[in-house]
């Protein structure tokens, strides 16, 4: 029996170190090859791609991304049909500051905000199809990992070669700035990501800049127990890994 700690995230990587560190058997899944690079080699560690058999599992600790919400929900409703407990472990959001909030990807695009702009996303290359029919409408710029899916996908939603950059996180201060500059951006679309996806860069920027900076929310769910906590994520784990 090990605890499954859902991964593919820097997040996901730290409390698996620290897992190591405090004994603690770990069943780490990801959704792709690259992913499982993400962590140390250690006999108390497995790193694996898709979903876990539950009957492996004495505890879950999801780490996932805020906006891989699919994964959460999944283990959510495991966790209730197995009576697995579960903890989700959350980056802490940034204080709303010279930002507008919106509240999904929906209300951004039936809104007048992209249009005639020149706008940088920087959301993911999963949401880049949605902004397709607004190819004709704005001057769109997305920056994505550098990795053949990602770039397909940005293909297809009508990004040209010249309109996408393929950077690796984290981005300083000082690279994002000249980005923006670089491409004459006077808009900027970013996920409520935090401080480890470059949250805090990216407000620091549109204030230094001028730049308008939309932050679409995370997505609303109900967690039983949630933590920011890495002390908080090793005493849950202890307790239930020694029943």
């Amino acid at each position: 029996m090990t605890i499954w700690l859902i991964g593919g995230t820097s997040d996901s990587a730290m409390l698996s170190q620290e897992m190591i560190i405090h004994s603690i058997p770990t069943l780490v899944t990801v959704t792709t090859e690259s992913a499982k690079h993400l962590y140390p080699v250690s006999s108390l560690l497995t790193v694996k791609i898709g979903k876990p058999d539950p009957s492996e599992i004495t505890a879950i600790v999801d780490a996932s991304h805020p906006y891989a919400s699919e994964i959460t929900k999944y283990a959510i409703a495991l966790s209730h049909q197995n009576h697995i407990p579960y903890l989700r472990y959350e980056r802490l959001n940034i204080e709303a500051q010279t930002a507008i909030e919106l509240d999904s990807f929906e209300t951004l695009l039936e809104s007048d905000y992209l249009t005639g702009q020149r706008v940088l996303l920087t959301v993911g290359y999963k949401a880049l199809p949605l902004f397709q029919p607004w190819q004709n409408r704005a001057t769109l710029y997305t920056r994505i990992l550098p990795v053949v899916n990602s770039l397909l996908v940005a293909t297809a939603a009508g990004f040209s070669s010249a309109r996408i950059i393929a950077l690796r996180p984290p981005i300083s201060l000082e690279l994002e700035k000249a980005l923006w500059l670089q491409w004459k951006i006077s808009l900027v679309v970013t996920k409520a990501s935090g401080i480890q996806g470059g949250e805090d860069i990216k407000r620091l920027v549109a204030q230094e800049l001028n730049i308008p900076l939309l932050v679409i929310a995370r997505p609303k769910i109900f967690y039983s127990m949630q933590t920011s906590s890495v002390s908080e994520v090793i005493t849950f784990c202890h307790q239930y890994f020694k029943r």
